[in-house]
C-alpha cells in the first residue's frame, strides 16, 4: 500500500480522517453506544456486553483514547471508561462543518 502523503492535506481534512479511522468500526461504535447508555464510569462490563475478548476490547478502547473521545480513571485494579463530552462536542462541529459547506449537487 503507498504512503496516505498527509502533508498535502489540511489539518481539517487529516483529522476527519482519523476520527473517520477510528470510528469506522463497528465495535467500536458498539462500545460507545454501551458507554453513552451508562450513568456512571464503566469498567470491565465492557467485555460482558460487546462480547469480544478482553484484549481486544483493550485494543478497541486504545483506539477510541487515541482520538481523545474516551477518558479512563484507574481505580485500584480496574479503569474506569467515560465519553469526553467536550471532545464529542469537537467531533461533531467538526462533522457538521464539513457538512455545512457541501452544496447540493446531486445528479
Amino acid at each position: 500500500m503507498g504512503v496516505t502523503k498527509t502533508q498535502i492535506f489540511n489539518t481539517r481534512q487529516n483529522e476527519l480522517a482519523i476520527v473517520f479511522k477510528v470510528l469506522s468500526n463497528p465495535a467500536r461504535i458498539a462500545i460507545l453506544q454501551y458507554i453513552s447508555q451508562q450513568e456512571s464510569c464503566i469498567c470491565n462490563d465492557i467485555v460482558d456486553e460487546i462480547g469480544l475478548a478482553q484484549p481486544t476490547i483493550s485494543q478497541h478502547l486504545k483506539e477510541l483514547k487515541s482520538i481523545n473521545l474516551i477518558k479512563g480513571e484507574i481505580e485500584g485494579k480496574k479503569v474506569c471508561y467515560c465519553i469526553d463530552l467536550a471532545r464529542w462536542a469537537e467531533i461533531q462541529s467538526l462533522v457538521n462543518s464539513f457538512f455545512n459547506t457541501t452544496k447540493n449537487n446531486c445528479c
